[in-house]
């Protein structure tokens, strides 16, 4: 029986980081489909439909942030950006536009493979039809709206349900200050970002073995937060319930 491979459009003019990623990219796992451009993406991610993209956010035709735009119009791949800076304003837009996540060139091997399966097995969850989602020690009932660390119930505010169920849906996704507050909180509050602080303090002090070493909600400086994704309990064994 033929093996089902992941397919990824990598979309970059420059040939050398082609040339990486047709080795890195075990051609038993992945099927890689390349182009150059901006507007070939877009074509390319309608025919082909791929499983994941990994996008540089300069092209010679157009900006790579409106590619985002263009793709998010009609479908919700992957898309995990390359670029030079983290924290640059550009990558905090593309991340608003709906990218999931970004690697900073040049870039560790490692890092983007670990980025890119993350982004595979979150894309692979849907939250449709789950009556509760499981990450780590976490647990999360969407009926009865109630959290649960190691099988204990925790007492939670509406908004910081709303908070960390916005956080579990999305895991091992990067997701900027402005999205999570305009998702969470609404438009109005988009620039609020000393607030979303507070309640991030607040889960992290509920959910976190330390809240001053944050293992399943980590912060990206000048970009926002990711709840990690965790595979197992063994992995945060050691949290356990905050009084």
């Amino acid at each position: 029986m033929q093996k089902n491979k992941k397919k990824i459009l990598i979309v970059d003019s420059d040939p050398q980081l082609q040339k990486m990623m047709a080795i890195l990219l075990d051609p038993e796992e992945y099927r890689v489909v390349e182009c150059l451009t901006g507007n070939q993406a877009s074509r390319l991610c309608l025919s082909t439909k791929p499983d994941l993209v990994l996008l540089a956010l300069t092209l010679p035709d157009m900006d790579g942030k409106d590619v985002i735009t263009a793709i998010r119009e009609w479908s919700q791949v992957p898309i995990i950006i390359l670029t030079e800076r983290a924290g640059d304003e550009d990558v905090i837009m593309a991340l608003d536009r709906g990218a999931n996540d970004y690697v900073i060139r040049p870039f560790n091997a490692d890092v983007l493979m670990a980025r890119i399966n993350v982004a595979l097995r979150s894309a692979a969850v849907s939250e449709t039809g789950e009556p509760e989602i499981i990450n780590g020690p976490l647990r999360i009932d969407l009926v009865k709206h109630q959290v649960f660390l190691n099988d204990e119930l925790l007492g939670f505010t509406p908004k910081e349900y709303s908070l960390l169920r916005y956080f579990i849906v999305n895991r091992g996704r990067m997701l900027t200050h402005k999205e999570i507050l305009k998702e969470v909180w609404g438009p109005a509050h988009s620039d609020d970002t000393q607030y979303l602080r507070v309640f991030i303090g607040q889960i992290r002090a509920k959910i976190e073995k330390d809240s001053l070493l944050p293992a399943l909600i980590t912060t990206e400086p000048g970009v926002g937060y990711r709840m990690e994704l965790a595979e197992n309990d063994s992995q945060y064994k050691g949290v356990e319930r905050r009084a």
